[in-house]
């Protein structure tokens, strides 16, 4: 059962900087801009991301908007001085609290296990829980948290930064979980490619689907 009490944010300087470069990115890469102001206009640009686009063309223009963030020869550098050790994992899990509040919420850093390559099992506190994530709580919708978030955002630390992660949102309660160090499964073996639309809160649900027609 979703919590229905909206959350309620004081953006900083900070926060706001941060929203404003991201809509001015997304506003480049989908050749639009938004009516709306602030955070709001922020998902109103997702929205429009959405628009008429596949599940893969979705992700592909958000992967261009994240790869305008950092620059090409810096994604080589990173991958190639920083091994994904359980340390790194463990500082890309602080740093995620602390850059994308703004973005999802109060998050916080938590111990994981992780599964190596070997098959072995390690505990490191390169999780990070987010509470009640922001993004999903103002959409309200399942595509546009696995195409616009979860799935471009995975990819692009894990093939981008060299840094695996793995993400996986709750939709009952909006929590998400982000697990740094931890290669990404298929989408088609995970929960959320057989999640159905949130049907009470997303506005363009497909009420006689199963799963979200947009995640597919």
């Amino acid at each position: 059962m979703l919590d229905s009490s909206p959350s309620l944010y004081q953006d900083n300087l900070f926060d706001r900087l941060f929203i404003a470069l991201f809509r001015r990115k997304m506003a480049k890469a989908l050749g639009q801009r938004s009516a709306l102001k602030g955070y709001a206009g922020f998902v109103d640009l997702s929205k429009k991301m959405m628009e008429g686009r596949s599940a893969q063309e979705q992700q592909a223009i958000v992967a261009i908007v994240l790869q305008s963030l950092v620059p090409g020869p810096v994604l080589a550098l990173i991958r190639t001085l920083f091994n994904p050790t359980p340390l790194v994992c463990e500082l890309n899990a602080w740093f995620a609290t602390v850059l994308f509040e703004w973005l999802v919420g109060p998050c916080t850093v938590k111990p994981v296990e992780i599964v190596t390559a070997d098959g072995q099992t390690r505990t490191q506190n390169s999780g990070v829980h987010i509470q009640k994530c922001r993004y999903l709580e103002e959409s309200r919708c399942v595509g546009l948290c696995v195409n616009l978030c979860k799935m471009p955002t995975q990819r692009f630390f894990t093939e981008g930064f060299g840094i695996p992660l793995t993400m996986t949102p709750n939709f009952e309660d909006l929590s998400c979980e982000m697990v740094f160090g931890q290669v990404p499964p298929p989408l088609e073996t995970e929960a959320v490619y057989q999640q159905p639309c949130l049907a009470q809160d997303c506005p363009t649900a497909a009420l006689n689907q199963v799963p979200c027609p947009k995640v597919r």
